[in-house]
């Protein structure tokens, strides 16, 4: 696992920004967040997950191996201290074209150290009238990396998911958005907190909130 830098080793550093990822054409992603398996480390069986890591070398994006995901307790009180091992995204996604602008707008946008590992996690958070779903079980945290992104891919049928950055955990938020489709929020984690708030279904039947969590650098190791 690569170590994450330090700030003064930053070579580009902002706060948070928003965008709009226009290269990015929705359609041909949304199938492949239809069939994700549970993630099994979070209770209640309403988030699905998937997760792979990559490097930029020269201008191809290149699969690593296979690895676990780690963070210590001091950044998820819930699952800290765990190896947690995800399946790898599908080969077809990896491939996609709209994937591939993706991942390369928040290299560019974050201004990535050139052998600074990403960490690509695609995630479903589900909810039902008698169940509503948590995107952040861990509540107000950050993840312990240097930067990461939020893309938000499809929201159906839900109210909330409002992502909101915080200076301070006990402080009020000082950013407070839903990412709509196509949205993508790069945060510095070393200067916010941030949390999602829960979902629930805007009317009678099943809700979803799709999106990417990127970062850098990845937190997985072999």
């Amino acid at each position: 696992m690569k170590t994450a830098f330090t700030s003064t080793e930053l070579e580009y550093t902002f706060m948070f920004t928003f965008k709009k990822v226009n290269s990015v054409i929705l359609e041909g992603i949304k199938p492949f967040f239809d069939h994700l398996p549970v993630d099994p480390y979070i209770k209640g069986n309403y988030r699905s997950r998937k997760l792979s890591r990559f490097i930029l070398s020269g201008d191809k994006l290149v699969k690593l191996p296979h690895g676990y995901l780690y963070q210590s307790k001091q950044y998820n009180p819930i699952v800290g201290d765990v190896k947690r091992e995800f399946e790898e995204l599908d080969a077809g996604l990896i491939k996609h074209e709209a994937f591939q602008h993706l991942v390369l707008a928040f290299i560019d946008s974050c201004k990535l150290h050139p052998e600074a590992e990403i960490g690509v996690h695609q995630i479903r958070t589900t909810c039902s009238p008698n169940n509503y779903g948590n995107p952040a079980p861990e509540g107000i945290h950050r993840d312990g990396t240097d930067f990461i992104g939020i893309f938000s891919v499809d929201r159906k049928n839900i109210q909330g998911g409002e992502t909101h950055l915080y200076t301070a955990r006990k402080e009020k938020p000082v950013v407070s958005k839903i990412l709509n489709p196509g949205e993508l929020l790069l945060v510095n984690d070393h200067e916010f907190f941030h949390f999602t708030t829960p979902i629930k279904p805007e009317f009678d039947s099943e809700g979803t909130r799709d999106v990417f969590v990127l970062t850098s650098p990845s937190l997985i190791a072999e």
